[in-house]
């Protein structure tokens, strides 16, 4: 999947999520995030992702997404035009 697949298909999901709503969600995935890490609580074999790092990164990538949607982002096009922006900085 692309970015801009992904960015795709969680607009059908994160419709009527306005800026602020957006924002906010994504700093209370950061919090979740952050526990979840100084827990180590990682996903094992045959475990529910539920309460794992991998299961709150998914969940910041996803706010993430929603917050470049609700702002008409398209992270694609940011991601090409900071990748140039490094590779000229550091030559």
């Amino acid at each position: 999947m692309t970015i801009r697949e992904l960015q795709s298909h969680i607009s059908g999901r994160e419709k009527g999520r306005g800026k602020n709503a957006s924002f906010l969600k994504l700093m209370e995935e950061v919090g979740e995030l952050a526990e979840v890490i100084r827990r180590n609580h990682r996903l094992k074999t045959n475990q529910s992702i539920k309460g794992t790092v991998e299961e709150e990164l998914y969940d910041v990538l996803r706010s993430v997404v929603a917050l470049a949607n609700a702002y008409d982002i398209d992270l694609e096009k940011c991601r090409k035009l900071k990748e140039r922006y490094q590779d000229r900085r550091w030559k």
